[in-house]
């Protein structure tokens, strides 16, 4: 088959690229970074370097492939003039038009969980939005990954923990929360590309289910740190948080409002009724990342 896939050589896309590279596949991979160039080509891909802003580029990249692996690149977060869900929507709709241009028909999208939703999870509304748009196209079979919460978002305790000596949001303790590694994400776009689909799926990607008191404990012992908790604090505590280390106002409200839906259940509440196979990661694998960077 061949193969486009956004995401440059991030997270996601590099192990994604590897593994279909050595399924045989034509890969080629788009890349914002001519310095990226080389590493692509490395893999045994081919590099696009371009904008997502530029619907030609895009289209040109599209043309020809028997599927296309899209993504939203990360933005800035304490960028205060950051809109983020225009961003999401503005992306989508350059997907979307580059896709039904280039005669695309098989398409899976890296999504979120609680992208079902349309209000109450802040930062993920995004999503939602992006989902809505690529809904529209027709003639087009388009799966939407929905990962669940990612294991190197951790790394954001890596400061409070050495500072306070714990962990703190406006979740966690006893809330269970599904966690996912890009490792696992990536054989399961893989998978999905290669599954005949027509119409729409949703997929969740999961590797491990552990309470926020667990993930403190795991996290700890691979510290040093046995005795290690996470405690919950208000919605108000978490904003003046991240207004003090200079967040955009409108991505701190939104982040709030994101961890406030994992705290209440209800970003979970779909993917409780539509488990998936929890992948090979496990927080014990992840925590030993963690602590090389907490030692660092």
């Amino acid at each position: 088959m061949k193969i486009t896939v956004t995401g440059s050589l991030g997270h996601i896309s590099l192990p994604l690229t590897q593994t279909l590279v050595q399924q045989g596949h034509a890969v080629t991979v788009i890349s914002s970074n001519p310095e990226k160039q080389k590493d692509i080509e490395a893999l045994g891909a081919t590099a696009a370097i371009g904008s997502l802003e530029d619907i030609d580029f895009l289209t040109a990249a599209f043309t020809g492939a028997d599927a296309v692996y899209t993504m939203i690149p990360p933005k800035n977060y304490f960028d205060h003039s950051l809109d983020l869900v225009a961003f999401y929507n503005q992306v989508a709709r350059n997907y979307a038009q580059a896709i039904k241009e280039s005669g695309v028909t098989r398409v899976v999208h890296l999504s979120s969980i609680g992208a079902h939703l349309d209000k109450g999870t802040g930062l993920i509304l995004g999503h939602h939005g992006v989902e809505r748009i690529l809904d529209t196209l027709s003639d087009v079979a388009i799966t939407f990954m929905r990962p669940t919460a990612f294991f190197y978002n951790l790394f954001a305790f890596l400061k409070p923990i050495k500072n306070t000596g714990t962990m703190a949001a406006n979740y966690g303790a006893d809330d269970t929360v599904s966690w996912v590694s890009p490792l696992d994400i990536a054989v399961e776009v893989a998978d999905e590309i290669a599954t005949p689909l027509v119409g729409r799926k949703v997929r969740y990607v999961a590797s491990d289910e552990l309470t926020c008191n667990e993930v403190a404990r795991i996290l700890g012992e691979a510290i040093g740190k046995p005795d290690l908790k996470w405690t919950v604090i208000s919605d108000e505590q978490m904003l003046s948080g991240f207004h003090a280390i200079g967040m955009g106002p409108k991505i701190a409200a939104d982040f709030v409002a994101l961890n406030a839906s994992m705290h209440r259940g209800e970003l979970f509440n779909d993917y409780n009724l539509n488990r998936p196979v929890l992948g090979r990661v496990k927080l014990t694998d992840f925590a030993k990342e963690f602590a090389a960077a907490f030692n660092q």
